[in-house]
């Protein structure tokens, strides 16, 4: 007796904004969100960073390894492009996940954020606008 074939795992590209760094990422993210935290609005210039969560080793660097500018340390890092800057994805979670930023995305990932966190230290000059569930902090932590 066989086994059933299993459906194929889609792989999305990804790339910084001078395409120095290409990536290779599952499109089985397990959550997707817009955080708000002055940090992500600091390494992203924008009012908050759409980011998708998968399990590290579901990414892959494909061409410009040696051209990332690693923020923080093993375990918990951000991802940079040397050359333009640009923030491709972190390293959370103890270093068990990446929170991939959806901006640099070349394919459309069949995920889209569920929900807004640390809106509590939003830009005061942003609205949201949309009907999707504000988290003061985490959408982990206590109360919306």
């Amino acid at each position: 007796m066989t086994e059933p074939a299993r459906p194929s795992t889609r792989i999305l590209a990804g790339e910084c904004f001078c395409r120095a760094v290409r990536y290779e990422v599952a499109d089985a993210f397990d959550y997707a969100l817009n955080c708000h935290c002055s940090n992500c609005r600091r390494t992203t210039g924008s009012a908050f960073k759409p980011f998708a969560g998968i399990a590290r080793e579901r990414l892959t660097v494909v061409d410009g390894a040696d051209r990332l500018m690693i923020y923080g340390d093993a375990m918990t890092h951000d991802a940079h492009c040397r050359g333009c800057g640009s923030l491709l994805y972190s390293v959370v979670r103890e270093g068990a996940f990446v929170h991939v930023t959806m901006g640099t995305l070349r394919d459309t990932p069949a995920i889209r954020p569920t929900a807004h966190i640390f809106v509590a230290s939003k830009a005061p000059w942003y609205d949201i606008l949309d009907d999707l569930p504000q988290y003061r902090e985490h959408v982990t932590a206590d109360g919306e």
